[in-house]
């Protein structure tokens, strides 16, 4: 028998399965500003590109391949063919890095798409069972074409006008840094910060889905909100962890300090947090350093609840009245010889300057200025 797609034990004439193909068709035709009218092929041509230089920004942009038959496409995507060659030919997007800049664009787009489905499906979900026991004429339940159609329409143009907005806005405080920095803009000092829930594997393992999830959106909203006040970056999330970006040390012990007291509560695993401060390259949206692998090996050696830093960022620290900076013993660590850790703690605001705690500060300065020797040599 041959394979007409459909589940085991449907029927083409199956009300329920012709309400799920119309509702498809109406909300990809409202997304996609038309129906698809066209192979990828065709669309080459009508675009005046070659079909393995569009199949080449199609799978960058993270879609899979189309045959040459399948009739895939729309007038829409004709469209943005011909920006992009618009914009090669204004000199802002090099014909050796389209794909590049196509593939950062179709990663971070994606991810909000995934949210904004979800967003969507939660609205049918609701509209369905608020729906129930009503009565429609066939009997059905579930997803309503119509209803499907009305969300996405009335959905689409207010998370579009938030999207401009909230771009341009990423945009201004880009340029502002981009200004501020004399040299290459994708080239800065910056400190890195890593932060991660302690024993979120074992833990995640025994909790239902939607828990699982509330826990996670938690904590990066968590983590967004004290990085954002303290004019940090999120760079990108991974489930567990968070990394983040910052340019002056005061703001990256700022973070590192508050995110763990933001965070604690007797039901959530505890945070640990590594930063460390150096050039690092800014590219597509991600950050490329020996900083950056440095503050991951430094976040996996604190315990719960603490901070750990490199030696640069310890330095910019140590004179500052408000924090402590205390030298640990060196450990070895993947891709080094060796690191020593500096764990940074709040100077408690009443704190008597004792002789203790001088005492410190000097072993302190003396591991620096050892270290300082040492890398001169």
């Amino acid at each position: 028998m041959p394979d007409d797609g459909l589940p085991d034990g449907a029927v083409a004439d199956d009300p329920a399965l012709r309400r799920e193909r119309d509702a498809r068709e109406a909300v990809e035709q409202l997304l996609l500003d038309g129906p698809r009218r066209y192979t990828r092929l065709q669309v080459a041509a009508m675009a005046g590109m070659p079909p393995a230089r569009t199949q080449r920004l199609w799978r960058a942009l993270g879609f899979p391949d189309a045959a040459d038959d399948d009739v895939a496409f729309t007038d829409a995507d004709i469209a943005a063919l011909g920006v992009l060659s618009a914009l090669i030919d204004s000199g802002f997007v090099g014909p050796d890095t389209e794909a590049t800049i196509a593939r950062a664009m179709g990663q971070s787009l994606s991810r909000l798409a995934d949210w904004q489905t979800d967003m969507l499906a939660d609205v049918l979900a609701r509209r369905a069972a608020a729906g129930a026991g009503t009565g429609r004429p066939d009997g059905a339940v579930g997803v309503d074409p119509a209803e499907a159609v009305d969300a996405a329409r009335t959905l689409l143009p207010l998370l579009r006008s938030v999207q401009d907005y909230v771009w341009r806005r990423h945009l201004v405080a880009n340029a502002d840094r981009m200004l501020a920095v004399a040299g290459p803009a994708d080239r800065r000092e910056l400190a890195v910060g890593f932060v991660d829930l302690v024993g979120y594997t074992s833990r995640s393992r025994g909790m239902a889905r939607r828990e699982l999830g509330a826990m996670v959106e938690d904590f990066e909203s968590t983590a967004a909100e004290v990085i954002a006040r303290h004019a940090g970056r999120v760079v990108k999330t991974v489930g567990d962890g968070v990394l983040y970006t910052v340019a002056t040390a005061v703001d990256a012990a700022e973070i590192a300090l508050d995110l763990p007291p933001a965070w604690d509560a007797p039901d959530r695993p505890p945070l640990r947090v590594g930063v460390a401060y150096g050039p690092v390259l800014t590219r597509l949206g991600d950050v490329f350093s020996p900083v950056v692998n440095l503050a991951s090996r430094l976040t996996s050696l604190g315990r719960p609840g603490a901070v750990l830093a490199d030696r640069e960022l310890a330095r910019r620290l140590r004179r500052r009245p408000a924090y402590r900076v205390r030298p640990l013993p060196p450990v070895p660590v993947r891709g080094y010889d060796s690191v020593r850790p500096w764990q940074v703690r709040r100077r408690p605001p009443a704190e008597e300057d004792n002789a203790f705690e001088r005492m410190l500060d000097e072993i302190a300065d003396d591991v620096l200025d050892e270290e300082d020797g040492d890398d001169r040599q």
